[in-house]
């Protein structure tokens, strides 16, 4: 690297040939103020604040090139009498109350202010009287608080090829906007925050603060990923997608979830639920991302490729074979410990299999992913029911309980146990198995989670003539996806939200079901429900078949010796996969009830960790699979994300989904996620959210400390 030497303030430096005096002084630890410029911008020289002194003249050290034998002054009394003519000027038409100001104490200008010291108030203020635009979505621009520095331009069209923010001018005011003063969104804005991360005033800022409720800034900036149990980096396998590379997109999605095909056809998605597209016009469809790229990969860069550490010489027995102890076992094979599976069922999957119909997630696809890890070594025994678990404390080192809640819950209601009246989970696994299930013509479910409108949606394929479903939530609060109520009531399923179970009558067998409507519903402290239920407004439909669907818990007894709590789930110690017996660990729905896959894959990679760590290892379970990315390099090429016509208008890809008629009457594929000729546009949708946090943060006076404390 070249270098010629320097002397600022009487300190000699080396520094890279053709650098700006500014930055070389910042990275030496000399602090010189500014307000224009930023480490990621090219040079504006606007604000005056970083004037120098060298070979006799007073510049602007951001456009000074620093050459062999300089010598620089960054502070004398002339210098001191033009920054504070210059600050004077910027802050003539800038409100006087900082205390108002959402960005305060975290305000660049304010930083300057306290630097350079109190000014003369020589000039008069004015005001501009720019009205706030609040009308964007995720952005307000308060253009009475910009300097016009001109950093959120540069950044809109330097560092991302957008170009959307221009400069405006109103009377004799300028100010920055739009192009004929348009709403971002008409603007071709790409919302990806590059303007408001570098404007150093809070002209342009956040709707929302990004590290709000004890969120970090990337929590805050990544709400997808935030959201997202195992904290999948969703921003970036999307990019991938987009840019056609499948094999890059899973090796990211692998680095945090070895189910990247069955999630992709029914993970809950609540990535989707936080994603900040959502504010513009509509969510992004990720789980139909993460399925598409799943169905395209050649698995190059991550078969046989990821970590397996050597022999540990420990033993580890998992007790249950659904996605937790799966994930479980894979991880801590990985870590190179000896690890034997107990399933009591025919084959490994849980839930996946035995409980979550084929139609929504077909048994090859679990077959196939579960195959993947159980060919990394893992010892399986199936048809095993493990009675005593602490038993085998006599031969393994650590044994993990991820038994799921197989046990379906029966409401204390009268005519709770007729002929006719079935569990869920029973149902749903003797459907699973080609066993009768012993329904009838006329059927009704209890409950509105999704696990309800399975069991609906799985007795009209079997030929119920009649099913609805009934629960106590309101149709805005229902627990079930809107896809699956949608995808019930297309197949001829009624719905009744609002709804009590008062009784199921009969004397032998079903007849039917006594409702009333509720006008409230909540739960008390202890999660106990309270009902007011609408006076004389009982009503009866007749049936023959009932299925309680109202949640599920673990299959356990005292015989298991283990300590039971809420729901008979295992006890374990707080924000803790470990029980209060050494080696014995538990994890998944057995620890806090019923919850999604993606949970339950998540509290899989914990326990692991957990487990590792008490076999003597260092608990870290990550790997690298996908290609590591130069941040000198690849993300500034990354970050020019260009132009897109009506990008904030572009509408969320549909999956493309059998018709009802044909549907109900078999348990084919419903969904079969996004057509190709869709996926690129629908990659191209995503805001891009942790690009943002590749923008470098500027150097303030408060960073440096030792300059801070000489003041």
């Amino acid at each position: 690297m070249n270098t010629v030497h320097i002397v600022i303030d009487g300190k000699d430096l080396d520094v890279k040939a053709g650098k700006n005096v500014l930055d070389c002084a910042l990275d030496s630890g000399i602090y010189i103020p500014h307000l224009c410029h930023h480490p990621d911008l090219v040079p504006a020289e606007s604000c005056r604040m970083c004037i120098v002194q060298a070979e006799g003249r007073i510049v602007s050290s951001c456009a000074l090139t620093a050459e062999d034998g300089m010598s620089i002054t960054t502070n004398n009394e002339e210098i001191k009498r033009m920054r504070i003519l210059a600050l004077e000027l910027l802050l003539t038409a800038h409100p006087e109350d900082c205390t108002t100001c959402p960005k305060y104490g975290n305000c660049e200008l304010q930083m300057l202010i306290q630097y350079i010291g109190p000014t003369t108030g020589r000039l008069k203020m004015r005001t501009k009287g720019i009205k706030t635009e609040d009308r964007n979505p995720l952005f307000v621009h308060d253009m009475n608080r910009c300097v016009l520095c001109g950093r959120c331009i540069r950044a809109c069209g330097e560092l991302r090829g957008v170009g959307a923010l221009v400069y405006q001018k109103k009377d004799i005011e300028v100010y920055v906007g739009t192009l004929h003063n348009k709403l971002l969104i008409d603007a071709d804005c790409r919302f990806c925050g590059a303007c408001a991360e570098v404007c150093p005033t809070g002209a342009i800022r956040d709707k929302i603060s990004l590290a709000e409720e004890g969120r970090t800034k990337e929590d805050g900036a990544i709400p997808c990923k935030f959201a997202c149990p195992a904290h999948t980096d969703i921003p970036r396998y999307i990019r991938y997608v987009r840019e056609g590379k499948h094999e890059e997109a899973v090796a990211v999605i692998r680095e945090k979830l070895p189910f990247p095909k069955v999630l992709g056809h029914i993970c809950t998605h609540v990535c989707e639920i936080n994603c900040r597209r959502k504010e513009v016009n509509q969510a992004m469809s990720i789980r139909d991302i993460k399925r598409y790229a799943a169905e395209h990969d050649t698995g190059s860069l991550w078969k046989g490729k990821g970590k397996q550490l050597p022999s540990s010489g420990k033993k580890v027995c998992v007790i249950g074979g659904g996605p937790t102890g799966l994930t479980a076992a894979y991880y801590l094979r990985k870590q190179g410990h000896d690890v034997t599976l107990k399933e009591a069922m025919p084959d490994v999957g849980g839930m996946l299999v035995y409980g979550i119909p084929a139609y929504r997630l077909p048994r090859q696809v679990v077959a196939e992913e579960a195959l993947l890890i159980i060919d990394t070594g893992i010892h399986i025994e199936t048809n095993v029911r493990v009675k005593k678990p602490l038993d085998l404390l006599k031969e393994f080192d650590a044994i993990l309980i991820a038994i799921g809640g197989h046990a379906g819950v029966r409401l204390p209601i009268e005519g709770n146990s007729l002929q006719g009246v079935i569990l869920n989970t029973d149902f749903l696994r003797n459907a699973s198995m080609g066993v009768s299930t012993g329904i009838g013509k006329k059927v009704i479910v209890l409950g509105g989670g999704n696990v309800a409108f399975d069991c609906a949606r799985t007795a009209k394929r079997l030929g119920a003539v009649e099913v609805q479903v009934a629960c106590l939530e309101t149709g805005e609060t229902m627990l079930a996806d809107d896809e699956e109520i949608e995808g019930a009531q297309e197949e001829g399923i009624k719905v009744y939200p609002g709804s009590t179970f008062e009784q199921i009558t009969g004397s032998i067998f079903v007849t039917g079901v006594d409702f009333m409507k509720v006008k409230s519903f909540s739960f008390d402290e202890n999660r106990r429900a309270i009902i007011e239920k609408e006076p004389d407004s009982g009503w009866h439909i007749k049936a023959d078949t009932v299925i309680f669907a109202v949640g599920q818990r673990p299959d356990l007894s005292a015989e298991a010796g283990l300590e039971l709590g809420r729901g008979n789930c295992v006890v374990v110690n707080e924000k803790s996969a470990s029980t209060k017996l050494p080696g014995v660990f538990a994890a998944g729905d057995v620890v806090y009830g019923t919850k999604s896959v993606v949970e339950a894959i998540a509290a899989g990679r914990s326990a692991a960790s957990e487990v590792d760590h008490y076999l003597g290892g260092d608990g870290d379970i990550s790997e690298i699979l996908a290609p590591v990315e130069d941040l000198d390099n690849a993300i500034p090429q990354a970050g020019y994300i260009g132009p897109c016509p009506s990008f904030g208008s572009l509408r969320r890809a549909k999956a493309v989904l059998t018709d009802a008629e044909t549907r109900r009457s078999n348990f084919l594929p419903v969904d079969y996620g996004i057509k190709p000729e869709d996926i690129s546009g629908e990659s191209q949708r995503c805001l891009q959210c942790d690009l943002r946090l590749k923008i470098r943060s500027p150097r303030r006076w408060v960073d440096y400390t030792e300059q801070r404390e000489a003041r």
